[in-house]
């Protein structure tokens, strides 16, 4: 009774071109998940098509973001047109950088087609997504104002958003840590990460464990299980499992360590979303 909440079809600009939603549907079906939710990135900040908008040159190697106006509405009706065909199919959506775009995040998480909104943070203001900085060309306390920003708009966005669980909490490690080996003390976002743990939950708002650095340098999920522990002694109940696959191999990735580390925090259920409520499913470990 496992759902990968978390998943990229060829809609979103980064995901193999072999990830259609057809493809994706039939793996799921062969792994035996209870439901396959498709989050295609709308990173809302790069709304605009190359052409119709201009963005900074510290953006350009996000250039193949841009356009996000386009490609996560059409990921959206495609992926209606199919559930028909593929009931263990969810529509959602993963929209980046909310607080920096408001009214694209708005104008997307009010379509009604919507299951599922995941909310991230991909990228600071001003600056290009943590996966493309050289850490390696920067002081420590400049990387240290890197993550003092981005928990600062994890906060806001939190606080103010339309989004249902927040996606991959400590998203900056994976490069940071895992890519840069650059070790990072994070006692000093104790206090902020409560505060958006407490957030969320008093707005009725989750969280995923976020299997991707499980395949990667990092080896970890995000977050890992101090943080899960946190929440759910905070109170927290929602809780969702993602692959945040980007191929059709990695689909249902990590999630069997996923549920294991979530009942480990406390957890017995986990959530999969219709019409953007949630309906708990036992963990089957």
């Amino acid at each position: 009774m496992l759902a990968d909440m978390h998943t990229h079809s060829f809609f979103s600009p980064d995901a193999d071109r072999e990830a259609s939603i057809e493809a994706m549907a039939r793996r799921a079906s062969e792994l035996g998940l209870y439901a396959l939710t498709v989050t295609d990135h709308c990173d809302c900040n790069y709304w605009l098509t190359a052409e119709e908008g201009s963005y900074p040159d510290y953006q350009q190697n996000d250039s193949m973001m841009f356009g996000a106006g386009e490609y996560a509405p059409a990921s959206i009706e495609a992926v209606t047109a199919l559930r028909e065909q593929y009931p263990i199919l969810r529509c959602g959506t993963e929209l980046g950088q909310l607080v920096q775009a408001p009214k694209e995040a708005a104008l997307m998480a009010a379509d009604p087609r919507l299951d599922f909104v995941i909310g991230s943070l991909h990228m600071n203001a001003g600056r290009p997504d943590f996966y493309w900085i050289e850490y390696n060309k920067m002081d420590t306390s400049e990387v240290y104002t890197l993550l003092d920003d981005y928990f600062a708009e994890e906060l806001e966005t939190c606080m103010t958003a339309d989004f249902d669980i927040l996606g991959h909490l400590t998203y900056p490690l994976r490069s940071i840590v895992g890519e840069y080996g650059i070790q990072v003390d994070m006692s000093r976002y104790e206090d902020v990460i409560r505060e958006i743990f407490c957030t969320l939950i008093e707005r009725g708002r989750g969280i995923e464990i976020n299997t991707a650095g499980l395949r990667r340098k990092l080896a970890q999920p995000s977050p890992t299980l101090e943080y899960v522990k946190l929440y759910r002694s905070l109170g927290g109940e929602i809780l969702t499992l993602g692959s945040d696959a980007h191929r059709i191999s990695d689909i249902g990735a990590g999630l069997r360590e996923a549920a294991e580390l979530a009942k480990e925090a406390g957890f017995r259920y986990t959530a999969v979303y219709s019409r953007r409520k949630p309906e708990f499913i036992r963990l089957w470990i």
